[in-house]
């Protein structure tokens, strides 16, 4: 009979910024990481895009350690990289955060990557939005001339 292949435990994680939606999936592996089937160089053009996305990898030291698989849609490269970097943080929270049990890592490493994700700023949702054009003017705020007579 044939050996099936062990079951590898996936964390996910869903990031939001503007219009942008990412669904991160996180599990162990050799540092792999795929944006809608392409690699980071290769979807990100600019290199802050390409930073903001690895930093909460960087931050907890995991990025050699852990294949990191994103389906990202909607709104533009900075959004989307926001996107994905909220989504990894969540995922890298729900892996580190309930980690208990024998093989669980020491206390300080697991409650510290959780407190040092939320201190950067990386789980909370950056809300800014484009706000909608009004009736009667121009767009959100610009109206047109005056003209009293």
């Amino acid at each position: 009979m044939a050996e099936t292949k062990a079951k590898k435990e996936v964390y996910l994680g869903t990031g939001r910024r503007k219009t942008s939606v990412a669904r991160v999936r996180i599990m162990e592996g050799s540092g792999k990481f795929a944006i809608n089937g392409r690699s980071v160089d290769n979807f990100f053009t600019e290199i802050k895009d390409r930073n903001s996305v690895m930093a909460p990898l960087l931050l907890c030291e995991q990025q050699n350690r852990l294949d990191v698989i994103v389906k990202v849609h909607g709104g533009g490269y900075t959004g989307q990289a926001g996107a994905i970097m909220q989504g990894l943080a969540r995922a890298l929270k729900l892996m580190f955060g309930k980690a208990e049990g024998a093989d669980a890592p020491p206390e300080g490493e697991s409650g510290g990557f959780v407190k040092k994700l939320r201190d950067s700023d990386f789980l909370t949702r950056d809300d800014r939005m484009k706000e909608r054009k009004k009736y009667g003017r121009k767009g959100a705020r610009k109206s047109f001339q005056f003209s009293k007579r």
